[in-house]
């Protein structure tokens, strides 16, 4: 049986997350590359590929917070115990500050370093700040640092929705199951859980 609409997100909350989902897990390999390969016309690349991908996050998390403000979730299901509320709700913010700090930090941290902020081989943001090896060097520690801690978040993310799917066997994971298909609902949480 379909979960009902009106316990689901909203179409552009779902698009938003899963978009946002693929082009982080994305950045991953993007930055680890940036960083440890040769520097070289590929990695060239790869780094003005990461930039520009950073900027469109950017311009996503800003959508996806006005969106957020401007329409309120669905209830989370009433079984969940409120330890899990709070922790839900801890981790999605961490998550958006992140998100929307580390493009900034890595603009910065770009200008910093002398370079221009280029998005997509086509345009040039305006510079933040003059050249600052210093600066540059202590945003690109905080950078690498914070993405280390998003892919822990992620993972936590991610974690708890397969538990809610499969152990809880709750509709947790169904509320934001993205648009190319709808979970079946189950009979509901073990007893118990």
């Amino acid at each position: 049986m379909p979960l009902a609409s009106s316990t689901r997100y909203r179409f552009p909350a779902r698009l938003l997350h899963w978009t946002m989902a693929v082009l982080v897990i994305g950045m991953v390999p993007l930055g680890i590359a940036v960083n440890y390969l040769p520097w070289d016309a590929f990695q060239t690349w790869l780094f003005n590929l990461h930039k520009s991908l950073g900027i469109l996050l950017l311009a996503l998390i800003a959508i996806r917070i006005a969106y957020r403000l401007t329409h309120r979730p669905p209830p989370l299901p009433s079984a969940l115990p409120a330890y899990q509320r709070v922790l839900a709700e801890g981790v999605h913010m961490a998550l958006y500050g992140i998100i929307l700090a580390m493009p900034i930090i890595g603009w910065v941290g770009t200008n910093a370093y002398g370079e221009p902020m280029d998005v997509f081989w086509s345009v040039t943001l305006p510079k933040l700040v003059d050249k600052n090896e210093a600066l540059s060097e202590a945003l690109w520690t905080l950078h690498n640092g914070l993405g280390l801690a998003l892919g822990g978040l992620v993972t936590i993310h991610a974690g708890a929705a397969l538990a809610h799917r499969f152990v809880r066997q709750d509709q947790v994971l169904a509320r934001m199951w993205p648009v190319f298909g709808e979970p079946r609902a189950t009979s509901g949480a073990k007893p118990g859980a």
